[in-house]
């Protein structure tokens, strides 16, 4: 039995009071926002690790190269005879004349990884500057390589959180900085003790300083100091 008079215009009221309660959810309100869209909005960037070295207890160490400046033949020969598993970090303005070249190296193994567009001090410059320089080498290595690389290694190594938010939305999965350096004089240099090789160490050979050793001088030596300490090279992308 239907209700009838005043208690049946009570009932309708009731019920379209409610149905406008559901239809209208705090993202229809002017200027509202679904619960769902908060709670996304409110979560942190996923920001990639920073890492200096590798908790292994394999006994490896990882060669990684910064800039791109030095484009000997002989070092393609080089990582091909003794199957070097390298890492170029390639800076567009100094490597981008040469990608011929790390095409070649890349074909004997090596990875290619990301240095920003023109090495620019990241630390302190507003969001948009840095994802441009993180963002368009990604694209840049890209389009010539076919690849988008996965590790990052900020120039001079410097960063900030802005670094990480940018490096996150380029997709880089690491930022890679260095427990050990070889300096143009062929010495290695560590930022920190214990002053020796260690599983796991990060070691980067920068571009090469006009008046020191070549790149496969160093590299040479490098190997000697790796073998010395009963170690071996690692692929730096298998333990990231």
């Amino acid at each position: 039995m239907r209700p009838r008079g005043p208690l049946a215009a009570m009932v309708a009221a009731v019920l379209l009071a409610a149905g406008c309660a559901r239809a209208a959810g705090p993202s229809d309100r002017p200027g509202g926002r679904s619960a769902h869209a908060s709670a996304q909005a409110s979560r942190p960037y996923p920001r990639p690790p920073v890492v200096d070295r590798v908790a292994t207890r394999d006994p490896v160490v990882f060669l990684t190269y910064d800039d791109g400046a030095e484009r000997d033949p002989r070092f393609v020969d080089l990582v091909r005879e003794r199957r070097l598993p390298v890492g170029m970090f390639l800076t567009d303005s100094v490597a981008g004349p040469g990608y011929a070249h790390f095409a070649r190296l890349r074909a004997v193994g090596a990875t290619i990884q990301n240095h920003t567009l023109d090495h620019t001090a990241l630390r302190g410059l507003p969001y948009p500057g840095q994802r441009a320089e993180i963002c368009g080498q990604q694209d840049k290595l890209g389009a010539r390589f076919g690849i988008r690389p996965r590790l990052f290694r900020p120039p001079h190594g410097t960063y900030d959180t802005t670094t990480l938010r940018a490096a996150a939305d380029c997709g880089i999965a690491a930022v890679v900085l260095w427990r050990a350096t070889m300096t143009p004089s062929g010495r290695l240099a560590f930022t920190e003790a214990p002053r020796r090789l260690r599983p796991g160490d990060i070691v980067a050979l920068p571009s090469m300083d006009p008046t020191g050793l070549p790149l496969v001088e160093r590299t040479e030596r490098l190997l000697a100091e790796i073998r010395e300490a009963g170690l071996r090279p690692g692929r730096l992308e298998d333990y990231l």
